[in-house]
């Protein structure tokens, strides 16, 4: 058993995979550490996840001395997925892709699980491989009615 973690830019067809034996609190700041290296250029950086426990700010400053732990998690902006809503997180997709294309097979070692998923980041990365998402803000509004409120008259 090991833990992916994926960051892509949709618009720009770049994905970042690590994998890890664990998903802990500093597993996932070291992962925030390095997409934050990579977009050394960006001033904000959004990053959309699901709700899982390690992704609070609390994960770097165990990770991280104060300084650098608030100035990480100032680099990012957090938008959260709804409760059964991971769909929508578009590293889902690339998540998808990845296991069908690259994790049916079985691999009894982590290193050979690394070198597999390295190359196909390689290769999805120079092919500029671009997530044409098609859901719209209105889309949203009826497939997730229930989370948008609505103004009565």
């Amino acid at each position: 058993m090991c833990n992916i973690f994926i960051a892509c830019e949709p618009l720009s067809g770049k994905r970042v995979v690590r994998i890890t034996e664990r998903k802990t609190k500093r597993d996932w700041a070291c992962f925030l550490e390095e997409i934050a290296l990579q977009q050394e250029n960006a001033d904000k950086i959004t990053l959309v996840m699901d709700n899982l426990n390690t992704h609070i700010p609390g994960s770097l400053y165990e990770m991280f001395p104060p300084a650098k732990a608030t100035a990480l998690w100032d680099r990012f902006e957090f938008v959260y997925t709804p409760k059964h809503g991971s769909w929508l997180n578009m590293a889902e997709i690339e998540l998808n892709v990845l296991t069908a294309q690259c994790l049916k097979q079985r691999m009894d070692n982590i290193e050979v699980v690394k070198k597999e998923v390295l190359a196909w980041q390689k290769v999805r990365n120079n092919k500029n491989s671009k997530v044409n998402w098609q859901f719209t803000t209105e889309n949203a509004r009826i497939k997730l009615s229930c989370l948008y409120p609505t103004l009565e008259d």
